[in-house]
């Protein structure tokens, strides 16, 4: 007999196979319908196209176990629908991070706007390519996100109309946090630090939630359970495993934007400190240094001259605060109470297998 986690397995790898069809599928039409208007704005379908192809599938997979565990059905063009609007939405939002954060790559690959960029300058052609890169990468972001919303009202138009207005609430939240998140994360950058470490970890911990936690993990979950018909009570129960597992993610981000390697990472290191992210790794080494380090390690955040020598010194001073060892900690406790809740959460054997897997894979990563 079959085990769950084989079974889990098996539907994993079914279900990501018919999400990439999928999304060939879908860029095909839309790269024909570009081409229509013009074969010069083909190039902003292909470059979502490119960085769709390249992630790893989390927020899709979430939403399809979160879908399977609500007792939707193994096969469905409703979850793939869905799962595939998360993956628009999610290329969308990375490409507009990378402008925010002014970051050259994405996935050991030029960032969009770098590619834009690069574009111009081959071309030969007039005016500020770094201008145009930017200009059109915003537009290409805005076009993924408008992708997004089609298919995910693909999606909701497909089930009940119970069902579908408990989805849209869900995806209509999650687009409003993820903006607000990532406004508050540049907000941190460039307004004075709290004198309370712990409200700085606060503020870390508030940006974290709303910037990723929620919409990497919480909301795909939710928003499957949702549209197979769960109830408000299971998609709560949903939460409960799925908010604490999303913060540990993004605290695991956090430190391998810091000490991962770039080779498997894709980004270079130190790239969050020259951007000046006020992480919760941050407030955490803040919080345990004295007073002349911390002056130091406030005058080099979001430094782009910052040199490897100085990551180096960054990375010394988060192991001698204490900051990387609980950073180590909050993951473990969070991954332990995102676990009790799974265990609790009244799904099939499979799905919660399913979970389960993406959960290990959440915060036991190099990339």
């Amino acid at each position: 007999m079959t085990s769950p986690d084989a079974s889990a397995a098996l539907q994993d790898r079914a279900f990501a196979a018919a999400l990439d069809t999928r999304l060939q599928t879908f860029f095909e039409r839309e790269t024909e319908r570009v081409a229509a208007i013009s074969p010069h704005a083909v190039p902003l379908v292909s470059a979502i196209g490119d960085l769709t192809g390249g992630g790893k599938r989390l927020r899709a997979r979430l939403c399809f176990w979160g879908w399977r565990a609500a007792g939707g059905s193994e096969v469905s063009e409703t979850a793939v629908a869905a799962a595939a609007s998360l993956e628009l939405f999610q290329t969308a939002a990375l490409i507009h991070d990378d402008i925010l954060d002014r970051s050259d790559t994405r996935r050991g690959r030029p960032s969009v706007h770098r590619v834009f960029e690069s574009l111009h300058r081959g071309a030969g052609w007039s005016a500020d390519p770094e201008h145009f890169g930017v200009s059109a990468a915003v537009l290409t972001g805005d076009m993924s996100l408008s992708f997004a919303e089609q298919l995910f009202a693909e999606a909701a138009a497909a089930v009940p109309r119970e069902a579908s207005a408990a989805a849209r609430d869900i995806f209509s939240t999650m687009r409003t946090e993820v903006m607000a998140g990532q406004y508050l994360d540049v907000h941190a950058e460039v307004a004075p630090p709290p004198e309370d470490p712990r409200e700085q970890l606060g503020r870390a911990m508030t940006v974290l939630r709303y910037k990723s936690a929620k919409y990497s993990v919480e909301h795909p979950v939710s928003l499957g359970a949702a549209l197979a018909g769960a109830d408000a009570g299971f998609r709560a129960q949903c939460s409960a495993f799925a908010l604490p597992l999303g913060e540990a993610f993004q605290l695991r981000d956090d430190v391998l934007g810091v000490f991962g390697d770039p080779a498997t990472t894709g980004k270079p290191a130190g790239d969050d400190i020259r951007e000046g992210k006020r992480t919760a790794l941050v407030a955490l080494c803040t919080a345990g240094l004295e007073p002349h380090a911390r002056q130091w390690l406030e005058s080099v955040l979001g430094s782009a001259e910052l040199s490897d020598e100085d990551v180096d010194r960054v990375r010394t001073l988060m192991h001698e605060s204490g900051a990387h060892d609980r950073s180590e900690e909050l993951i473990s406790s969070l991954a332990a109470t995102s676990d009790a809740a799974l265990a609790a959460l009244p799904a099939p054997d499979v799905a919660r297998a399913g979970l389960r897997a993406l959960a290990d894979a959440a915060v036991r990563r190099t990339r």
